[in-house]
């Protein structure tokens, strides 16, 4: 294959990531991983150390960019920024007109997501159970005490980039699950990256910002998260499906807005048809993750 051709399937394969980055219970790890590109991803953004900064300081670029992979790097950071910006517009637009049917959906990705991380526990214990339980405590409990509203403030955007970006790359763990576990999926996606042409100066300022936390969380916790998983991986891997259980409160696709900026789950305000289009929604989003599990685990 030559180069250009590599370098627009490696391009697409991004698209395929950013796009599942933008829907919560889809990740984008588990795309990298069908389209067998995970890998030598995780090897790209690892390969960012010291010596890597050495190369950049003396001046060595050429071997820089050969260290860290820098074309195979470069095009799959664009196809995710083109998938993004595309599909945010889509999101926001489903926000508007149909909000129901789309939570719904995530929510079907969501359950579907933490019993598909579940199954991959390879041993069962004690402390996988407690941690679990705990997940869940803290994922639910963050989503009913915290306000519907998180601050705006730049240092909480930067630490929003620095966290989920770490879900991101996470085959099973969706990016825009922990953005919205922290309380800022609509904020980035529909209100920053769906209109960033509409207050330029300002979305582009934000979007730096969380792209720098993004940057900074990925090369200082790939590694943590990768030593957590080789040493402690089913206590972390059922830690982690408890968050994604635990925020399905929070999904849940009719909510009551409290006086204290905080949100309730509520039982189903519409009518039968409403409920039947929700149910039928949720059960798209449920089937879709096993779905694309399926090809990713015939890529394994």
């Amino acid at each position: 294959m030559s180069s250009v051709k590599e370098n627009l399937m490696t391009a697409l394969k991004g698209v395929a990531m950013g796009a599942a980055n933008v829907i919560p219970g889809v990740s984008g790890g588990t795309i990298a991983l069908m389209t067998g590109i995970f890998t030598r991803l995780i090897e790209s953004i690892k390969s960012f150390d010291g010596k890597a900064l050495k190369l950049i300081f003396t001046g060595r670029w050429a071997e820089f960019w050969k260290k860290v992979d820098g074309t195979f790097l470069t095009m799959v950071i664009i196809g995710v920024l083109v998938s993004t910006l595309t599909f945010a517009k889509l999101m926001q637009y489903l926000m508007e007109v149909s909000p129901v049917a789309l939570w719904s959906f995530f929510f079907g990705l969501i359950v579907a997501s933490a019993i598909y991380v579940l199954r991959d526990v390879p041993k069962w214990s004690v402390w996988s159970a407690k941690a679990l339980l705990l997940g869940v405590l803290i994922g639910g409990g963050v989503c009913l005490l915290s306000p519907a509203r998180t601050p705006d403030q730049m240092w909480f955007i930067f630490l929003c980039g620095a966290v989920s970006i770490c879900a991101m790359i996470l085959p099973g763990l969706s990016g825009s699950f922990v953005l919205m576990l922290m309380g800022k999926y609509e904020y980035i996606v529909t209100t920053v990256v769906a209109d960033l042409f509409k207050d330029f100066l300002h979305n582009m300022y934000v979007m730096i910002v969380f792209m720098a936390g993004a940057l900074v969380g990925i090369i200082s916790f790939s590694h943590l998260l990768s030593w957590l998983l080789k040493r402690f991986y089913s206590v972390s891997i059922c830690l982690l499906s408890g968050f994604m259980i635990g925020s399905l409160v929070r999904v849940w696709p009719w909510q009551l807005a409290l006086y204290n900026g905080t949100c309730r789950p509520v039982a189903p305000i519409g009518g039968a048809g409403e409920i039947l289009w929700a149910l039928l929604w949720a059960a798209v989003g449920f089937a879709l993750v096993f779905v694309l599990e399926i090809f990713a685990a015939s890529k394994k």
